[in-house]
């Protein structure tokens, strides 16, 4: 798979290409220093997956994933201390979150997973963004808390999972199940949310587990 690197930092970008060159089925095919630079060579190089950095000169990573995000995968790299350009690129588009201080196996399979067209939430990046979004009251009305009542009880604890930013390799460990039927499962919950991501229908589950008076969250005993 074609990895692009955006980040204004040169030893940053550096460090990255140096771990995504220990796998094997991974190509680093540039680098670029700020946004409009990101936004050309994206068109002529035609990665897989983009690593783009936030606060960049000349044009910064929100306004280059609001370009780029409906044709590739914008994958944000960050350094986990500025809430508000965390949520700036969720809204733009961004397809997920790797940390720049992550184990370089995760950076890794992060980028494998953006390959394949899975959502990537670091868990400590997913909880910050949501409850943001929930504290500012992003989420429409009251109505985008309450679960639908035909989760079964699987499928709530994957949602569960979805709110917590775990892969399918993670939530297959956790549940003991296979990752195909994990794959399975988040389909089917994603489909009877509404949703057409993982980061969207973690946002509802917080809402519903933060939300008093509202119906069960993920896992919630009572259900069937």
């Amino acid at each position: 798979m074609k990895v692009l690197i955006v980040d204004d930092h040169a030893t940053v970008r550096m460090g990255i290409r140096l771990v995504l060159q220990a796998a094997a089925d991974v190509e680093v095919v540039g680098e670029a220093g700020d946004g409009r630079s990101a936004i050309s060579m994206a068109r002529a190089l035609n990665p897989d997956v983009i690593l783009m950095d936030l606060r960049m000169p000349r044009l910064d990573g929100i306004e280059a994933t609001k370009v780029l995000h409906e044709s590739y995968r914008v994958v944000v790299l960050t350094t986990f201390d500025d809430d508000q350009y965390l949520f700036g690129a969720l809204q733009a588009g961004a397809h997920g979150f790797l940390l720049k201080s992550a184990e370089p196996e995760a950076i890794i399979m992060g980028v494998r997973a953006a390959a394949r067209g899975e959502s990537v939430l670091d868990p400590q990046v997913t909880s910050r963004i949501v409850s943001r979004a929930l504290a500012s009251q992003t989420l429409a009305s009251d109505t985008d808390y309450t679960l639908p009542d035909d989760l079964t009880g699987r499928e709530r604890e994957v949602l569960d999972g979805l709110a917590q930013g775990l892969s399918n390799p993670q939530l297959a460990q956790l549940l003991g199940i296979g990752q195909s039927t994990v794959k399975s499962h988040v389909s089917q919950v994603l489909a009877k949310l509404g949703v057409s991501t993982r980061w969207q229908a973690a946002k509802i589950a917080y809402g519903a587990t933060s939300s008093p008076g509202k119906k069960g969250g993920p896992a919630d005993p009572g259900t069937p």
